[in-house]
């Protein structure tokens, strides 16, 4: 069993801010599987199906990005999921608009999100793919929940259907095999 959780924060004032672009790769997943992501439990809002014949859950915490981890330890405990099944799908400021990064493991790299769900989890050790949403010119926090302006979006919708794609090679090959084919994308078409 995989448990696949994108990171964001609840409420439409949030709804199209580079923040939830966790929320909008599960939202581009269910769309694809036509999940409906409607079951409330664990702090946060889920669905459930098969991909590459594998039972999946895609979960949007309900807890605010930075309480994260209290949603997953709860879907853990409850399904029994080996944290080397969990993928974690979040914003990253340090990778331009266009990019995404995959990874088997590694530290909180200052995202307050992932900081909470090591901490829950007790490990580093989970996949995660990382969008990139561009280093902020100013306050960081104003950035992260700003709304996304058509041109970058534009970019953004494309880096969620690579996420979709390397989401199912995640599940039926692994980590590694995804991040060889995926980690040197870059989609940004912003001249």
């Amino acid at each position: 069993m995989f448990l696949i959780v994108g990171l964001g924060n609840p409420g439409k004032e949030y709804k199209n801010t580079r923040h939830n672009i966790g929320f909008d790769a599960i939202d581009a997943i269910a769309k694809k599987y036509k999940i409906e992501v409607n079951r409330i439990k664990f702090k946060g809002v889920y669905g459930e199906t098969f991909i590459e014949g594998e039972k999946v859950i895609i979960l949007k915490p309900s807890t605010y990005m930075n309480l994260s981890g209290e949603s997953i330890r709860a879907v853990m405990d409850f399904y029994k999921v080996k944290h080397e099944n969990i993928l974690v799908i979040y914003d990253d400021i340090s990778l331009e608009v266009g990019r995404l990064r995959i990874r088997d493991k590694g530290s909180a790299g200052g995202h307050n999100g992932i900081k909470n769900i090591i901490s829950n989890m007790g490990t580093e050790e989970f996949a995660r793919i990382k969008i990139g949403v561009g280093q902020p010119k100013g306050d960081l926090v104003n950035y992260v929940l700003g709304t996304v302006a058509k041109k970058e979006r534009k970019i953004l919708d494309e880096v969620l259907e690579v996420v979709v794609s390397a989401t199912e090679a995640i599940i039926k090959e692994d980590v590694k095999e995804a991040m060889n084919k995926y980690n040197s994308l870059n989609l940004n078409k912003i001249v």
